[in-house]
């Protein structure tokens, strides 16, 4: 969440920067530094009375040794009314504090100076596209009609056991989410990021640290009975590992790795938009997490994105990297890049990373911070991207790869598969 001293120190300008994000802030700016003045001024005037409580003590003992007792007695009277009064300023001082917290946690983060201004996915910039566009005939499939073709996922049998969104994959489907699993794990860790196995229920206070809770509250399945959530992504569980923790400079930059299931509610999805892979309840990914010095933290990025290239590339896809604009980006971003491949058989653009820098949002949240060896303790700048999310990557393998023969297998994927085509099932 934003800080007080930013908000402090440029409140005219942080109310105009999440105007890019379509958030109008200054309502609750407002609430909040009204909420600051109450809160000072309780402290000032605890201080001033704990102040007084002191000097009084050091009088009713000198009265004491002076044998004055009923005067010591008087002043010790003022003593507890003293003390009743401190105890109103702390709970003011408290309130004040709580209100502060709750506004501050429906307040986006500023967004970076170079995202665009849009209020849509329609004013995202393109700034690099890479790969070959695939040439299919007119008897191309998109790849639902494949998978059932093939017998990899089964949609319907996963409604029967759970519901829509939750696919069954078999055989060879199965297969070849293994090996993507493995492939982008290994990559991630010849890239130096140290992998980790997180657990996939999160509590309130991890939600809360990265941001997912209250504004994604709708969008996470909540295990009512314990207040435990599954987790919508790794990243949530990863990043927390650092809450409340004080890294010292010399460990930076963490990096990490992890596979996870990751599951969303995805309310209000509907249309040919969400077909076969599109847009799934549970779906398998690997998140990279990345920790540094607010200094270096684009640089960090850059690297991120950098590195995400490489994957979609050795997958022989087609992509392109998309620099979010401030009304598609997500709550908790400063800067996002997505990364989309094309889709061949439905002809269409598929989003399957985001790369993102939040700055020291997450990092305050969760109160991560570093000991710098000059300014002493302070907030690290906390990162995170998709290393890549499967579904989709998948849907475009299976369409893109498609061939008379079958489902040809990108080279640099085969020693993970242990085949080089899905071969095309006979008619029986």
């Amino acid at each position: 969440m934003l800080t007080l001293k930013q908000i402090k120190e440029n409140t005219e300008a942080v109310i105009e920067r999440l105007r890019k994000k379509q958030f109008e802030a200054r309502e609750a700016i407002t609430e909040v530094l009204n909420f600051d003045e109450i809160r000072r001024r309780s402290q000032q005037e605890l201080d001033a009375s704990l102040s007084r409580q002191k000097a009084l003590a050091k009088e009713i003992g000198d009265l004491m040794k002076q044998g004055a007792k009923e005067q010591a007695e008087s002043i010790r009277s003022q003593v507890a009314l003293l003390k009743e009064a401190s105890k109103s300023l702390e709970e003011k001082k408290a309130e004040a504090e709580a209100k502060i917290r709750e506004i501050l946690l429906s307040v986006p983060n500023l967004p970076a100076d170079i995202v665009p201004e849009g209020a849509t996915a329609e004013d995202n910039v393109c700034v690099k596209t890479g790969g070959e566009m695939p040439a299919l005939d007119a008897t191309a499939e998109p790849h639902w009609e494949l998978a059932k073709d093939y017998d990899l996922i089964d949609f319907e049998l996963g409604v029967k056991i759970s519901g829509a969104g939750f696919p069954v994959y078999k055989g060879y489907g199965a297969r070849l989410q293994r090996a993507l699993i493995n492939f982008f794990l290994d990559n991630a860790r010849e890239a130096g990021y140290l992998e980790v196995q997180p657990p996939y229920v999160v509590n309130e206070d991890s939600g809360y640290g990265t941001g997912q809770l209250p504004d994604k509250e709708g969008q996470m399945y909540h295990a009512t009975v314990d207040n435990l959530y599954l987790i919508p992504t790794a990243e949530v569980p990863v990043t927390n590992i650092y809450r409340d923790v004080i890294l010292e400079e010399k460990d930076l930059p963490v990096r990490n790795t992890a596979y996870s299931a990751c599951f969303r509610r995805e309310a209000g999805s509907y249309g040919k938009d969400v077909r076969g892979l599109n847009r799934l309840h549970q779906f398998d990914k690997v998140e990279i997490v990345c920790i540094d010095k607010p200094e270096r933290s684009y640089q960090r990025l850059d690297e991120m994105v950098a590195y995400v290239e490489t994957l979609v590339t050795k997958l022989e896809l087609p992509w392109r990297i998309l620099r979010l604009s401030g009304g598609d980006m997500s709550f908790t971003s400063a800067l996002t890049y997505d990364f989309e491949v094309f889709s061949a058989a439905q002809k269409r653009w598929l989003e399957v990373s985001s790369v993102s820098n939040f700055e020291s949002y997450q990092a305050n949240r969760l109160r991560c911070r570093y000991r710098d060896a000059e300014q002493g303790v302070q907030l690290v700048h906390t990162l995170n991207g998709s290393a890549l999310a499967l579904p989709r990557i998948v849907a475009a393998l299976l369409e893109n790869n498609q061939t008379p023969e079958g489902i040809r297998i990108p080279e640099a994927l085969r020693p993970y598969t242990g085949f080089d085509f899905i071969p095309r099932p006979t008619k029986k």
